[in-house]
C-alpha cells in the first residue's frame, strides 16, 4: 500500500464512538490508530487501498468512519443510534 508518498498526510477523525487516525498517501489510505470511546469496540475493514472503514459499536450506538483518497482525500462519519 502506498501511504508514505504525497497525499494529504496524517489526519485524525473524531466520532461519537471514538477517533481514528489515518495517513492519506497519493494512492492509498492507511490506518494509524483507532481508539474507541468508553463502552465501544472497534472493527476495521479495507477492501481496496483507496478506502478504509473504521466502525465503533456499543450497545446502543454505532459510529462509522470512512476515509478515502478517491477522488480526493476525505473522511465521512455516519452516526446511528438504536
Amino acid at each position: 500500500m502506498d501511504c508514505d508518498d504525497g497525499g494529504a498526510g496524517l489526519h485524525t477523525i473524531p466520532s461519537q464512538g471514538g477517533k481514528a487516525t489515518v495517513r492519506y498517501g497519493s494512492r492509498g489510505v492507511c490506518l494509524i490508530s483507532a481508539i474507541p470511546g468508553r463502552g465501544f469496540r472497534t472493527t476495521t475493514s479495507q477492501t481496496a487501498d483507496d478506502t478504509l472503514t473504521v466502525t465503533f459499536t456499543s450497545d446502543g450506538h454505532r459510529s462509522v468512519i470512512t476515509a478515502t483518497v478517491d477522488p480526493a482525500a476525505k473522511a465521512s462519519v455516519r452516526e446511528t443510534s438504536f
